[in-house]
């Protein structure tokens, strides 16, 4: 069996809510005023330990505030590519740049305007492979990039 947690451990603000919400189920069947809860919500506020927040209810039955179990801190970021293959990464990075090439072609080259379908096509067969919204890989890599220059 594992020993009760000290008194003097910090809470944490779902302690602090789950006493208020007690200290209304207290006030709702009348073991205590108005007055009496707010001057009550006011030290469980500013309570900082499980001791002080206890010391709150020692005059009341149950409910009394539960204390949540230490949670760990350390957690993994999320990866910026999770869900992007390779390719869907490659093509995603090259399609804005064919279609500025495919338009900077047309203009200076005299091209016909059809050239720009290759891009076209390459998009609606990345979204037949890849499914609805792959080429929005790019916009994710833009805004990983963005994040990283901020950062």
């Amino acid at each position: 069996m594992s020993e009760a947690p000290s008194p003097q451990l910090r809470i944490s603000d779902r302690d602090r809510e789950s006493a208020l919400t007690a200290l209304g189920e207290h006030l709702s069947v009348g073991r205590i005023d108005i007055d009496e809860f707010g001057e009550r919500s006011a030290q469980v506020t500013a309570a900082k330990t499980r001791g002080e927040l206890s010391e709150i209810f020692l005059d009341l039955p149950e409910p009394h505030p539960g204390f949540d179990a230490p949670v760990p801190v350390a957690t993994e970021p999320e990866k910026p590519w999770a869900g992007i293959s390779p390719m869907q990464r490659v093509m995603g990075a090259l399609l804005p740049i064919l279609f500025i090439a495919s338009i900077a072609l047309i203009v200076t080259t005299g091209v016909t305007w059809w050239f720009i379908l290759v891009p076209i096509g390459i998009s609606a067969v990345g979204e037949g492979i890849w499914g609805k919204g792959w080429d929005n890989a790019h916009k994710k890599l833009g805004k990983q990039r963005r994040r990283e220059l901020d950062g």
